[in-house]
């Protein structure tokens, strides 16, 4: 078997359990099954669904840095996943804000006017809600089949994956406004990211 075929057939299920562990952790603790929530549940799982999904943007990021300065280019081929698992967990972020938080699924009718209020007037949760519809279009066209018919597109399209990058730190930034220090390391983390990213788009090739 070689390095294609086990990641294919090895690597994969591997990482796809594991990016799903932050998930069933929640629910279990939900239970009692594997711990406890805090004692304001709705805001535990609201920032866990949140942490990682930012979590999982940073390690997706990750990949093609990390693909050239090791040489392993076998990681590319957890890009995709990684990217859709990003998708979830801000996808649940934000539907346990929409749902429980704003308490839609308790009274319909009433809530949207709170919700649409908070969209448009809460400047963190509008560029929040905003990587969330960025990632949602990346997430409906992440496949081969989508990308051949978008062409050029579909690279343009994806390329905003270093928006949602800066959208998910400023968002977290915004919304814990005096502790700032676990947002202030994913910005970090990102300058290094985007600015290797610079570095080697822009590097000038060796005099002869």
């Amino acid at each position: 078997m070689n390095t294609l075929q086990r990641v294919r057939f090895v690597g994969k299920p591997i990482v796809f359990l594991l990016c799903l562990v932050p998930a069933l952790l929640v629910v279990g603790d939900a239970l009692n099954l594997t711990g406890q929530l805090s004692a304001n549940p709705v805001e535990d799982i609201l920032d866990r669904f949140g942490n990682w999904g930012l979590r999982f943007i940073m390690v997706a990021l990750a990949v093609t840095p990390l693909r050239r300065i090791t040489g392993w280019n076998w990681l590319a081929r957890f890009r995709r996943m990684l990217g859709l698992f990003a998708f979830f967990y801000v996808l649940m972020h934000f539907l346990v804000w929409l749902l429980l938080d704003r308490a839609l699924a308790v009274d319909p009718a009433f809530q949207w006017s709170i919700v649409w209020e908070d969209l448009t007037e809460r400047p963190f949760i509008t560029i929040g809600f905003a990587a969330l519809l960025l990632l949602t279009a990346m997430a409906l066209t992440s496949t081969n089949g989508m990308r051949r018919r978008m062409r050029k597109n579909w690279d343009r399209l994806h390329y905003g994956v270093y928006v949602v990058g800066v959208l998910g730190v400023w968002h977290y930034w915004w919304q814990v406004k005096q502790d700032i220090l676990e947002p202030l390391i994913y910005a970090v983390i990102l300058a290094v990211l985007l600015g290797l990213r610079l570095y080697w788009k822009y590097r000038r090739a060796p005099s002869n």
